[in-house]
């Protein structure tokens, strides 16, 4: 809160959870799946992979899949989404009343939630709401299965809107008040998600591309056109106006000169 902590992993384990800078190195380590080797007086670092035998061959264990505890409460989750990211109170409550979002247990992370066509949470992700200062949090909950993205379904509408994050997906709903078609936040530029949405919700025919207007979004945006373009759906770059990095920016930016406006008149 005072802005004088640094955004590193390492910064926050000094600050909020009282470690010394080794204590706090080792725990990420092991957290990451590496091993201390102190045989022999050794100090080496060696990763600790746990593998399992399947029919002769070694394959990872696959991490268990739990949804963070929620809190109780969506205050600070309001307050990050409507005040520092300027989404309208109208749009949290959709993803609220639905399940989608929710405000998690001790850190207050907003956790997104990825479901299949049945309503199960397949993919979730956490995004921290204290990074004024510093670096924003953001991870995968552990054991997500990412070939499920966060997502907005409607059988009646054959429109689908892609996007990398959820928040920008929330800010497009924003933008332009659509309640009603298909969205999908992808979480990376790899369009996994996109496949199984469109198997689990054929009724798909037309597909918009928000990603972002830099260099890894305009490329991920040729390519996904063109492939399924291919495959026969109608395609089209919807990206947010130039000069505008993403949806939120744009949005941010929109929000803020309307207040200057009604300032000046």
């Amino acid at each position: 809160e005072s802005g004088k902590n640094g955004g590193s992993q390492i910064d926050f384990l000094i600050a909020f959870a009282g470690m010394d800078i080794k204590e706090a190195v080792f725990w990420l380590l092991d957290f990451a799946g590496y091993q201390r080797d102190t045989q022999q007086g050794e100090s080496s670092i060696t990763q600790n992979r746990k593998l399992k035998h399947i029919t002769s061959n070694k394959v990872e264990e696959k991490k268990e899949f739990v949804l963070p505890i929620p809190s109780g409460s969506s205050s600070f989750l309001y307050a990050y989404l409507t005040e520092d990211r300027c989404i309208d109170k109208r749009v949290v409550d959709f993803f609220i009343e639905r399940n989608l979002i929710y405000e998690s247990r001790g850190y207050h992370n907003i956790v997104f939630k990825g479901n299949d066509k049945d309503g199960v949470t397949r993919f979730a992700s956490q995004r921290g709401v204290f990074d004024k200062s510093g670096r924003p949090f953001k991870c995968d909950v552990k054991g997500n299965d990412k070939n499920f993205g966060f997502n907005v379904v409607n059988e009646d509408s054959h429109e689908l809107y892609v996007f990398e994050s959820a928040i920008d997906l929330m800010s497009y709903m924003d933008l332009y008040d659509d309640f009603e078609s298909n969205k999908l936040a992808l979480g990376m530029l790899h369009d996994a998600p996109i496949e199984t949405f469109l198997k689990e919700h054929p009724h798909i025919t037309t597909m918009k591309f928000c990603l972002d207007n830099d260099g890894p979004g305009r490329k991920a945006v040729e390519k996904f056109l063109e492939k399924y373009r291919m495959r026969g759906y109608d395609v089209e770059d919807f990206a947010p106006p130039s000069g505008y990095k993403d949806y939120n920016e744009w949005l941010k930016e929109e929000k803020r000169s309307f207040v200057v406006d009604n300032r000046v008149r």
